[in-house]
């Protein structure tokens, strides 16, 4: 089982990962967490490139490219081989990361960003996505307050540099994303109480791991 979550910068989503493992580990499930980018060594690179500030300039298709070497890797050498042992894999981010972002954001066309996907992972999607939807001034509020009180890294902040506009662009991007695949996709609001979004979170997750039972 495959497990995404997705959402602006700020949104929870760091947090809503540890408590999904903290279940999975109570009701004695395997299960690795990881992140994109930067889920392998290589990609621990490709992410030093993108997430730093300095780099201003980089060409909105070379960063597309990138972000899939890091995906190709990442999928090849951590979620293929853990879903292979039968693990539940939960990652921070994945490929509707890049839709949003180098797609809607940075305009890129899409259909191009859906046939590479489709070319460098063979059609992998997660079974489950969960979107953290936040008003993009809330989320860069928190993310800030984050990164000056150092639980967030100062080197990575990019993306939160960029203007309000890019960040309104990816919340409508994610949002279209889960009205044409709403089968996949679970909206949560994201200023609501941590607590019961976690709640919500872990209900959905409940009921796709009986479903699954179910199904096999």
């Amino acid at each position: 089982m495959f497990i995404s979550l997705e959402g602006i910068e700020g949104s929870g989503k760091t947090t809503q990962i540890g408590h999904m493992a903290a279940y999975l580990q109570k009701t004695g499930r395997d299960y690795v967490i990881t992140k994109e980018p930067g889920g392998t060594a290589v990609g621990e690179k490709i992410r030093s490139i993108l997430l730093d500030p300095e780099h201003t300039d980089i060409d909105p298709m070379a960063e597309l490219m990138l972000y899939v070497a890091d995906r190709v890797q990442h999928v090849q050498k951590v979620i293929l081989p853990a879903m292979a042992s039968g693990k539940i894999v939960i990652c921070d981010r994945f490929c509707d990361s890049t839709t949003v972002y180098q797609g809607v954001s940075r305009g890129i066309d899409t259909d191009l960003i859906q046939r590479i996907h489709h070319l460098a992972l063979g059609g992998l999607l997660p079974d489950l996505t969960f979107v953290l939807d936040l008003n993009p001034e809330i989320g860069l509020k928190r993310a800030w307050r984050q990164i000056r009180d150092g639980s967030r890294p100062e080197r990575e902040t990019r993306f939160e540099n960029e203007r309000l506009e890019f960040h309104e662009k990816v919340r409508k991007g994610y949002l279209e994303l889960a009205r044409l695949e709403p089968e996949r996709f679970v909206v949560l609001d994201a200023a609501a109480n941590p607590e019961k979004v976690r709640e919500t979170i872990l209900g959905h997750l409940e009921n796709h791991l009986k479903n699954q039972r179910q199904i096999t």
